[in-house]
């Protein structure tokens, strides 16, 4: 048979990529049928005159998805289940204050959670997708370990030796659908409703949303300049179950935990019999002396569970992300990663191991590091220039954004919501906090900030603002 389907040669997608993506299509719309023949990987590479490899990589990639199936002698066909699993009907995004619903659009200046997204190696990556999709083996199709692939959890527990400082065995490693994957691991093992757990105040919302809904008292402790109180946290709830932390850069205030909290938050966890759950989301990224070590290298009584995102090192939508937990938790975690993941698609964690093991996911963080202080500090001195002293800049040695204070700024939401009328994505540091003042401010991504676009960037946020 003949498929109409057409490439685009001088388009950034693999050529593989854009035969997969017209075929699920196809199948979308009814266009392909369950049961119907597609032409033979021979007979489609001659109709669009690339090489047939090409063709093998994109019905490969299919066939890992369960939408075509190869049957000798009647060859490949579109998959019998198929044509129901495409058809999903849309849903509701999870939605929090200020959220957005998720387009296809090129990010918004400022917009925080996002690495620099024009300075990504794809063609490094597309290269490694094609090979991964190429050397499947019919045993890949398999079921697929809950825990992840022991390829990607050995690269991440020989990245963290080297990088953060923590020794850990690959099986102490599981890989999860990013930080949201590693919370409900969590949620689901330690936490039963009405235990106690400490959460930064201000403090990342999506992770005290994750707790709340499981049921458990969120107990706020406030954050000051060497980062959580720990003597406010014991006073609060001495026993509580779990204390949530990002000790490295916290986040919003991207202050740094001290080594003297560090070690009393440890001496509590095992005083109390308490975990602590550490969200390292962008140790990587530091402007002033060495990375700072991770907690989980601190800890000698195994009460630390050590979580890490590939989303903010590599991009948000390869939703991948790992926890680390002590070998005392390793069977309870293992069970109940089976009981809520069944495992995660294999293709994206053998190209993430593979790009960890040939250097280019060091080389790459390395690069980053270079950019963000570039940017970093062109967006800092442009904001100063424009804005002169009617607001301040907090700079902290590393993460991803510039906290900026207005003077006399009394509703910093307001500020916000200013903001984005004229399409720029500031967070406002107050819709952060729970139950102890942290002052106004916005939150403003430097990431994908581009220095000549700098100037105009902050002018429109003076007009908004003003």
């Amino acid at each position: 048979m003949t498929f109409d389907i057409t490439l685009d040669t001088a388009g950034k997608n693999p050529l593989f990529l854009q035969i997969a993506a017209r075929v699920r299509s196809a199948i979308a719309v009814g266009q392909l049928i369950p049961g119907q023949r597609l032409p033979s990987s021979r007979a489609l590479a001659a109709q669009l005159d690339i090489a047939r490899g090409t063709v093998d990589a994109a019905y490969a990639l299919l066939a890992s998805e369960g939408a075509i199936e190869t049957r000798r002698p009647a060859g490949t066909i579109v998959a019998g289940e198929v044509g129901r699993r495409v058809g999903v009907p849309e849903q509701s995004p999870l939605l929090f204050p200020g959220a957005r619903s998720i387009e296809r659009t090129a990010p918004r200046p400022f917009q925080m959670g996002l690495p620099a997204l024009d300075a990504f190696p794809r063609k490094q990556w597309a290269s490694l997708m094609v090979q991964a999709v190429r050397s499947i083996q019919p045993t890949d199709l398999m079921e697929i370990a809950s825990a992840g692939t022991f390829e990607l959890r050995h690269s991440i527990a020989a990245y963290l030796g080297g990088a953060r400082g923590i020794t850990c065995a690959p099986e102490q490693v599981l890989i999860t659908s990013g930080y949201q994957g590693a919370l409900a691991l969590v949620r689901s093992v330690l936490i039963r409703p009405g235990d106690p757990v400490w959460m930064e105040d201000p403090g990342y919302h999506m992770a005290r949303m994750a707790f709340e809904n499981a049921g458990a008292r969120v107990v706020p402790v406030r954050v000051d300049a060497e980062g959580l109180r720990v003597s406010a946290g014991i006073n609060a709830a001495p026993k509580a179950k779990l204390a949530a932390v990002t000790p490295t850069h916290q986040y919003p205030t991207c202050v740094a935990l001290s080594l003297p909290r560090r070690l009393e938050l440890l001496a509590w966890a095992k005083e109390a019999g308490s975990w602590i759950l550490e969200d390292d989301y962008d140790s990587e990224f530091r402007y002033a002396g060495r990375p700072l070590p991770s907690l989980k290298s601190l800890d000698r009584g195994q009460r630390v569970l050590y979580a890490g995102s590939f989303s903010k090192v590599l991009f948000p939508a390869l939703r991948l992300g790992y926890l680390i937990v002590p070998p005392e938790l390793e069977g309870a975690f293992l069970r109940a990663s089976s009981l809520l993941t069944c495992g995660l698609p294999t293709l994206e964690q053998r190209v993430v191991a593979a790009f960890m093991r040939s250097g280019q996911f060091a080389r790459h963080i390395r690069r980053m590091r270079m950019l963000y202080a570039e940017r970093r500090q062109g967006l800092a001195a442009t904001l100063r220039a424009v804005f002169g002293n009617r607001m301040t800049v907090e700079m902290a040695p590393g993460g991803m954004h510039l906290l900026v204070r207005f003077q006399g700024a009394d509703d910093d939401s307001l500020l916000s919501k200013r903001a984005e009328q004229v399409g720029l994505a500031a967070t406002a540091l107050s819709s952060l906090a729970m139950a102890h003042d942290c002052g106004q401010g916005l939150l403003i991504s430097f990431t994908n900030v581009i220095p000549s676009d700098a100037a105009a960037l902050v002018e429109r946020l003076m007009g908004a603002v003003r």
